[in-house]
């Protein structure tokens, strides 16, 4: 038989639960859409596009096409170690690191 007071305690060891998982779940949308993260994906994504349309116009040649890509894979895993090691997000210093390897690959795009 369930009393008042194991019923009182179950629903505050649920409701706690369930407040602890709103926490996690929002800390996890932060760490995913921080702008330091958002900027560097975004660069990625505009990179893509860039390679695509040199390699439709005749300016990059597939293989060319495949070793920036390559790259830009490189960069990404990159983003995401040093995520993992700092919580789910970037620090200035690394988006500066990254944001120069994302600039050498972007000029190799442009040439």
């Amino acid at each position: 038989m369930i009393t008042r007071s194991s019923l009182l305690k179950i629903t505050f060891v649920a409701a706690t639960l369930a407040g602890l998982a709103g926490f996690a779940s929002a800390a996890t949308a932060w760490q995913v859409e921080h702008p330091r993260r958002t900027e560097i994906d975004a660069r990625l994504a505009n990179q893509d596009c860039r390679i695509r349309e040199e390699v439709r116009e005749g300016a990059l040649s597939r293989a060319e096409a495949a070793r920036l890509r390559f790259e830009d894979r490189r960069i990404r895993r990159e983003e995401r170690m040093m995520v993992s090691e700092n919580g789910g997000y970037l620090t200035r210093g690394e988006q500066r690191a990254l944001d120069g390897q994302l600039g050498f690959v972007s000029a190799q795009i442009g040439r």
